[in-house]
């Protein structure tokens, strides 16, 4: 009996000396990747030292953190369309707009550690849309073409093919092929189209989400260069050269570009006449002036004895 009643308090004692573990706050899935309107959760488990009731937030992470789930309500836009059990959240028909980092914390003040929290990134996919291509509808003989294919808005972003006539084109893996392509940018390259290059060209994108999309086909043709237009264009400029050169070599025979040139001499005459008329009018101008002129009366001279006379 003693020993029995010496045994009680010693458990008693390391009971009481046995640590309690404070609030821990964890997730399931810390990445959670869903389709664009889907519903996404987001786990959050907790385990309290001693507080019973404690107080469950959500936070969404961006330029400013803003409220998700507070004081047992739902804030702002996710206000009537998401669920919440326990302290795991329900975001139902999500959107772009719902991307982004989201925080759970659970805040227990009788606990000795009195806040936990965790992070849940959501990320929501897109499938691609139908492509934007561009793909010329000619093009000459030896020339270098390119053909261009993309969606900016599927997420994660598409990796693209391309068709012709509906067969699809596999990259080539030599260096002397005659067209590369980039699955990642969506280009079509040509280093030096030929003839029977001409044909339907599509392209597709896809990324995983949902189906792949093609852009609507386009028909490129490729033409021989017009050797006779050339040639033809080419003996006319030859020509011009010639009649150009031809007609400076006989105005320089003829003096048209010498200083004494009947053209300039001509100019330098009328220049003269010119000058010789407003002369002429100007002079008139002063006749004109002076016809009410009246001279002022002289002053008596002093007498000049100019002839000898006798008395």
């Amino acid at each position: 009996m003693e020993r029995r009643s010496l045994c009680v308090p010693i458990v008693i004692l390391l009971m009481q000396c046995v640590p309690s573990l404070p609030v821990t706050v964890s997730t399931n899935k810390q990445k959670v990747e869903v389709r664009e309107f889907a519903d996404a959760v987001l786990s959050c488990i907790f385990r309290t030292e001693r507080d019973q009731n404690p107080r469950i937030e959500w936070k969404k992470k961006g330029k400013d953190v803003s409220f998700v789930y507070f004081d047992g309500h739902f804030r702002g836009p996710f206000e009537g369309r998401a669920s919440i059990d326990g302290a795991t959240v329900t975001l139902h028909k999500v959107t772009q707009e719902d991307a982004g980092e989201y925080r759970c914390e659970i805040s227990a003040p009788f606990d000795s550690v009195n806040l936990g929290e965790t992070n849940v990134t959501l990320r929501v996919l897109v499938p691609p849309n139908t492509p934007a291509c561009e793909i010329p509808s000619a093009a000459v003989t030896g020339s270098s073409v390119q053909l261009r294919c993309r969606d900016h808005q599927s997420i994660p972003p598409a990796t693209y093919a391309w068709y012709k006539n509906d067969q699809l084109m596999i990259p080539p893996r030599h260096a002397n092929a005659t067209y590369l392509i980039n699955t990642i940018t969506g280009l079509l390259e040509f280093k030096a189209v030929a003839k029977e290059d001409s044909g339907r060209y599509s392209c597709r994108a896809s990324n995983g989400v949902g189906k792949p999309t093609m852009c609507e086909g386009r028909h490129m043709t490729i033409e021989d260069v017009n050797v006779t237009s050339v040639v033809v264009a080419v003996v006319v400029i030859c020509l011009l050269v010639v009649v150009c050169g031809c007609g400076g070599f006989l105005m320089h025979r003829n003096g048209f570009f010498t200083p004494g040139h009947r053209g300039r001499s001509f100019w330098i005459s009328e220049c003269h006449g010119a000058a010789h008329i407003s002369s002429q009018n100007l002079n008139r101008t002063e006749d004109t002036s002076n016809v009410n002129y009246i001279p002022p009366p002289q002053e008596p001279q002093d007498f000049k004895h100019t002839q000898s006379f006798m008395l």
